[in-house]
């Protein structure tokens, strides 16, 4: 094979000017207008990859997303993209690009000597077979599996690329600008529709590009383009996108496409501004799909050897890109459209031999021979094409009649006919039909409703008809969006009076008297991309899959990039020969996005980072950070994990800050729990049922602690609601709880309670929430709180009062986490920082310390209260946490959960109660989420009673402590239980839940 540059008129490359690049470390020069295959093919590179499965080298086979070899890393360091597909890199100066395929080189690549063996070693079906046995040997196949499989690899380093998202609201979208789709969009915006037309080519036009012999209206193809454009471009209605692919649609009408806006430019020279590539979600009132056909290459022996493609494909890197891709050429195929590319090769200059499968098909010229009623049996050849095995074919039957004879060449051409492109038609759930005429699947064309399918998709292969079918389509669209026009379709002269096509699809390999040796030897694809072969889909019908999905599974046939392009109608039936059913009775596989590969940076668009999961921070961040806090982040808040002095370690900064806040004073920023103003005359009903405790009897000045169940009686959030004035409450939920519980209240009060006289709003940002904690925290609030009795019968626990902290209007609630004498000090946010610093001015004389939450989680255990999500799975009951107390069952009115408190299984003596644990070794700290057993020992007979929901050391204690949900938990208080983790088994007894103060005295002074 040795590409070469021709001149061709309508070639849309720029000879003038020369573009460098490389591939796989060698330079290459191309031209502006040239994709990365039509330079390599111009440049007689053959061996582009090496195939997945056997290692075999593989060249270019298609012209466009069809390619399923030449798979290319693209780029380097933080731009690279891996699986690009060469016939679509368009190419630009710098260019870099490698084969993803080849190990440890594309020369030579070790697999290629297993494909040696590959009829015993790796028959379809291999891969389940296979690297089961020993399991230690596990990691060392997934280690030599990835390093065989051949594909790209991700970038290691951020992309510093940015996209973006755009959506659309349209009354027609046209998905393909080819003569179909152009007309389709042209008639739409004359209509005075909104239109959209997308085509995944860096220009309109389609197969028009391609075929020198098309007129329309008089003009040839790049003639009816310009002036199809130049009207869309008058239209300010319609809005055309190249370089833009539809990959996928949805339900009503949703259509997704990714745009590759910079891809085609270098790096260096990409706008700042613009991002490299946009996706575009798409509603249209109606969807024209005008996706055109894909050329299916025929089956036969060695159809992989680099210099075997589609016919479609030779004639396309001639006509668009001026690529003679061979200077001996044999073209197999089963139709008229072979004779049109054999003319031009052989007007380009390349010596011609067809072999048609017809029989009494002559040459329309001297330019070329043809062999009538010939096929080729296989491509000849070491690593490319050197000659064509063509044998004669019967002429009813698919079989040779003799042993043919071979001629040379550098490379091979075939055509089995045309595919329509049925996959965004099918991506719904919808099927495609079998139509023996054309021998493929096809989109029905009156498409569905809010879809129309027009052209080649729907099995419209000549030109007048395609476009006369387009109009007839467009009438139903202008009609169904309340349009009424007439439409007029162009003429075209009419089509050349053609031979019927002889669908053929597995060729012959050589007659009965012909040597077996090189039937059996000789591989025949159907999947190039997946090494699926014609006899794997046999081997996989006699191993009794006969599902067409089955047979995919089984073999791999249409997986990957590929989706089935060019293999899966050649593949579906072989299946059904061999089952000997009808082909549409076997039908397609189920056909799902994307229809190419689309990068995760257009999935993400501008969600990623702070955009998609952002990163809050309270008023007293910077505050936090000046004294060295370690943060870590809770419900998307970054908070203080712990405040290190100098040599302390997590453990260490942990036990001091306890400590301080059970013997001294200590503080805390609490501005991340959840804050929610409920306002309205039927507030207290509201909370009522929501809560499982009552309200209708809170007093201004006091708060209440409440529980909010699901409607399964289970504890979903817990927090504090002060009452602020009749109408006014103000409720506090878990950090992480916040948006989930504004949500629920919302939910309840619109579709259920909606006579409620109540609104929520969310208040979380707009209070900084300090808690002062410890036995000197009344002293310390005293210097900064004159205008407030914070005597202890003044201001008992649980009350709330508002006054002035630092000359600052706050609230002041004493409430408590730690079990310890504390007051939650609320003031607006912007006043946040200045509170804290003179806080910490004020209890300097105790050596007041910030804590942060880890300490937080071991005073709350210490005092056995609950944190929502880590002691409780949406399977806790309050009963089940001995919090009873909290639960108004003798209300008289209902409350959200109170029906399923109220069933049998909920009330279970046996079911999981919360406890806590005390290890026999006061030192060891058991892992949260160990296993709770009543013995030592492992196995069946050992149930599993629990596991640990919370552990910590406590320094105030002097040991560890534990919190668990076990089975008939009190019942077993005393007992000696075994918490199972690691491999290893731990002792520890049976307590009550409250390790300190279990009055509650300290909290009360």
């Amino acid at each position: 094979m040795s590409g070469t540059r021709v001149r061709q008129p309508a070639a849309r490359i720029d000879g003038s000017r020369q573009l460098r690049f490389s591939f796989n470390g060698r330079d290459y020069t191309g031209h502006p207008g040239d994709t990365l295959a039509s330079a390599l093919l111009a440049q007689g590179v053959r061996c582009v990859a090496r195939s997945f499965k056997y290692g075999r080298p593989r060249g270019i086979i298609g012209a466009g997303a069809e390619e399923p070899n030449a798979l290319v890393q693209l780029g380097v360091g933080a731009l690279t993209t891996p699986n690009v597909k060469a016939t679509q890199a368009e190419l630009y100066e710098g260019l870099v690009a490698h084969s993803t395929s080849g190990w440890p080189a594309l020369a030579f690549d070790l697999k290629s000597l297993l494909g040696r063996g590959a009829r015993s070693m790796m028959p379809a079906g291999f891969y389940g077979k296979t690297f089961k046995w020993p399991r230690r040997l596990w990691p060392l196949y997934e280690a030599v599996l990835r390093r065989c499989a051949g594909w790209g690899a991700a970038p290691g380093l951020p992309d510093p690329e940015r996209y973006d998202h755009l959506h659309h609201h349209v009354d027609v979208l046209v998905v393909g600008a080819g003569a179909c789709g152009l007309l389709a969009a042209l008639q739409a915006g004359q209509a005075g529709l909104k239109t959209l037309l997308l085509d995944e080519q860096n220009e309109l036009g389609g197969w028009l590009l391609s075929d020198p012999r098309a007129r329309i209206d008089g003009r040839d193809g790049p003639a009816y383009i310009r002036s199809v454009q130049s009207a869309l471009a008058g239209l300010p209605q319609v809005r055309v996108l190249t370089r833009t692919t539809a990959f996928g649609m949805y339900e009503h009408n949703l259509v997704q496409a990714v745009e590759l806006v910079q891809d085609h430019i270098a790096p260096a020279e990409r706008q700042a501004h613009l991002p490299r590539q946009r996706l575009h979600k798409i509603r249209a009132r109606q969807v024209v799909l005008a996706t055109g056909a894909i050329e299916r290459p025929l089956v036969f022996g060695n159809n992989d050897l680099p210099g075997v493609m589609t016919v479609s494909a030779g004639q396309t890197f001639l006509q668009r890109y001026g690529v003679r891709v061979g200077q001996r050429v044999v073209i197999c195929g089963t139709s008229d459209l072979i004779h049109d590319c054999a003319e031009d090769l052989a007007q380009a200059g390349a010596r011609v031999v067809v072999a048609d499968v017809r029989h009494g098909v002559t040459a329309r010229s001297s330019a070329y021979q043809v062999l009538g009623g010939h096929g080729i049996a296989r491509a000849m050849g070491r690593g490319h094409v050197k000659s064509a095995h063509l044998v004669p074919l019967h002429a009813t039957r698919e079989e040779a009649t003799s042993a043919g004879r071979h001629v040379a060449c550098d490379v091979v051409l075939s055509s089995g006919g045309l595919s329509p492109t049925v996959h965004l038609f099918c991506h719904d759930g919808s099927r495609p039909l079998w139509d023996d005429a054309a021998a493929a699947f096809v989109a029905p064309g009156t498409g569905r409703p809010g879809v129309a399918c027009v052209g080649a998709v729907t099995g419209a292969f000549e030109l007048p008809a395609a476009l006369a079918q387009t109009t007839q389509a467009m009438h139903r669209v202008l009609a169904a969006c309340g349009r009424q026009r007439s439409l007029q379709t162009p003429v075209c002269p009419p089509p050349p009076q053609r031979r019927a096509a002889r669908p053929m699809f597995l060729m012959p390999s050589c007659c009965a008297s012909d040597g077996k040796r090189a039937k059996l030897h000789a591989k025949a694809f159907v999947d190039y991309q997946n090494d699926v072969t014609a006899a794997d889909i046999g081997l996989a019908v006699r191993e009794n899959y006969h599902s067409i999905e089955h047979v995919k599974r089984y073999t791999a046939l249409g997986f990957g990039t590929d989706q089935g392009k060019l293999s899966n109608v050649n593949g579906v039936v072989l299946t059904a020969r061999a089952l000997q059913r009808p082909v549409g009775e076997v039908g397609t596989t189920t056909y799902r996005p994307a229809y190419t590969p689309v990068s995760l940076g257009a999935l993400a668009g501008t969600m990623v980072q702070d955009c998609f999961d952002p990163s809050r921070y309270t008023a007293l961040h910077e505050a936090h950070v000046a004294r060295g806090a370690a943060l870590e982040p809770v419900g998307q808040w970054l908070r203080p994990w712990y405040f290190a002095r100098a040599g302390e370690d997590l453990r260490a900064a942990v036990n001091r800050e306890c400590l301080a806040a059970r013997h001294g004073v200590a503080l805390m920023d609490a501005s991340t729990l959840g804050k929610i103003q409920i306002d309205g005359p039927d507030a207290r009903e509201f909370l009522n049922r929501i809560y499982a405790n009552a309200w209708s009897q809170l007093a201004v000045g006091k708060c209440r602690y409440g529980l909010m169940l699901d409607e399964n009686g289970m504890v979903m959030d817990d927090g504090v609601t002060a009452c602020i004035t009749p109408r006014q409450f103000y409720m506090t939920t878990t950090t992480g709880g916040a948006a989930r519980v504004l949500n629920w209240l919302e939910r309840w009060h619109q579709t259920e309670w909606p006579e409620l006289k109540v609104w929520m709003t969310s208040v979380t940002d707009h209070w900084t929430t300090i808690a002062l904690v410890g036995p000197k925290a009344r002293t310390v609030l005293a210097r900064l709180c004159p205008d407030i009795d914070l005597r202890a019968d003044s201001f008992q626990f649980m009350d709330w009062r508002a006054g002035t902290v630092h000359g600052l209007p706050a609230r002041v609630f004493r409430i408590s986490f730690s079990g310890e004498l504390a007051y939650e000090l609320n003031v607006e946010s912007g006043y946040g920082h200045a509170l804290w610093e003179a806080v910490m001015a004020a209890g300097a004389e105790f050596d007041i310390t910030p804590y942060g939450t880890e300490t937080m989680h071991v005073l709350r255990a210490e005092k056995g209260f609950i944190i929502v999500g880590q002691d409780t799975d949406g399977s806790i009951s309050p009963l089940d946490l001995g919090m009873g107390w909290a639960v108004g069952m003798k209300k008289t009115y209902s409350f959200l959960g109170k029906r399923s408190l109220a069933r049998s299984d909920t009330a279970r003596d046996d079911r999981k109660q919360w406890v806590g644990l005390l290890t026999q070794d006061p030192s060891v700290v058991l892992p949260e989420g160990a296993q709770i057993m009543d013995s030592a020992r492992t196995g069946a007979h050992n149930r599993m009673l629990g596991h640990v929901t919370s552990s910590y050391h406590s320094a105030f204690l002097g040991r560890s402590i534990a919190l668990a949900v076990v089975a008939a938990g009190r019942q077993r208080i005393g007992q000696t239980l075994y918490a199972h983790a690691h491999g290893r088994a731990t002792a520890a007894q049976v307590v009550g839940s409250v390790f300190v103060d279990p009055k509650g005295e300290r909290q009360n002074v």
